[in-house]
């Protein structure tokens, strides 16, 4: 019988999950100022957001971030499935820092204070990367 999480993946999948529900739910109420910085902000790394309106972009990240975070913690997910899905996420935070200018000292990945906040965000590319590289690696 498959495990679709094994104990050593547990304590991860906690604190990312709790994280990822957090951030999820702190946007659930954003007023149309918040959207709007969410929004302009992502809309400037990915244009083809720019016709989206504020608050349902948004709508639309708090409910991404919920049920990402949702199946971190459900263990009932497997992992490769919450891996996969934290690794695309997690690709586009890093898009956004390095797509936005002002994020990054000039010539350099190095962050600059502003870029800080969206820069410390790729270590969810490595938890996500490291769970679906292990589970596409097992041999059953």
């Amino acid at each position: 019988m498959r495990v679709l999480v094994r104990p050593h993946q547990i304590p991860v999948r906690l604190a990312t999950g709790l994280f990822m529900l957090n951030a999820g739910l702190s946007k659930a109420s954003a007023d149309e100022e918040t959207a709007a910085a969410l929004h302009g902000m992502a809309s400037g790394a990915y244009p083809f957001l720019k016709n989206m309106e504020p608050m349902t972009f948004a709508k639309l990240l708090s409910k991404s971030e919920i049920a990402l975070g949702v199946a971190l913690l459900l263990p009932v997910v497997p992992s490769v499935v919450a891996g996969a899905a934290l690794t695309a996420f997690a690709g586009g935070l890093t898009g956004l820092y390095l797509r936005t200018p002002g994020l990054r000292q000039e010539g350099s990945l190095r962050p600059t204070p502003e870029g800080m906040d969206i820069a410390k965000d790729t270590w969810l590319v490595g938890i996500g990367a490291s769970l679906l590289c292990e589970e596409l690696g097992r041999r059953d």
